[in-house]
């Protein structure tokens, strides 16, 4: 058996992480989407929407790159956690068709996004979708304590949890 390509190994990880992710987004209970655990934190319907941003994100990188000459004007979360969840749904299979689209040498060039703290740099786009695949799961691990302090239930992750044991 031959070993599957950066950019398939990307695309399976990329559909196993969302299946999870969206596991844990529809488990969160709708009525307390505006749950905010500390006045600097965002609310669960804007921590579910960071999903959908870095999806949109993603596109921009692997097709027009980014313009930082400007600050991002980012798009407010909907007042709807449905809305935020088809739209993290939507963005999920837009940015896969974008993916798998693209050839093994398209990914292997570079888009302009931060390497540091203020300070960008030219990385790889394969690299970049990791690194925004990573920060979803950091974003999924913060979003699984909103929803245990919403009393939902929460799914497994990458192995048993409380609510589903797999013994």
């Amino acid at each position: 058996m031959s070993q599957p390509s950066p950019k398939e190994q990307f695309l399976q990880a990329f559909e196993r992480e969302f299946e999870t992710t969206m596991r844990v987004l529809r488990a969160y209970p709708v009525a307390k989407d505006s749950l905010r655990p500390h006045p600097k934190a965002k609310s669960a319907r804007e921590l579910a929407w960071i999903f959908a941003l870095e999806q949109g994100l993603c596109e921009k990188g692997m097709t027009k790159g980014f313009d930082w000459s400007q600050p991002p004007q980012l798009p407010p979360p909907p007042d709807s956690f449905a809305t935020v969840l088809a739209a993290v749904e939507q963005g999920h299979k837009r940015l896969g068709d974008i993916v798998r689209g693209m050839s093994d040498a398209n990914l292997t060039e570079t888009v302009k996004f931060f390497v540091a703290p203020k300070q960008l740099g030219d990385v790889p786009k394969i690299q970049f979708l990791w690194f925004v695949l990573c920060d979803q799961i950091h974003h999924r691990g913060q979003f699984s304590v909103y929803l245990r302090m919403a009393d939902g239930k929460v799914p497994s992750i990458y192995g048993p949890s409380l609510d589903e044991p797999w013994m």
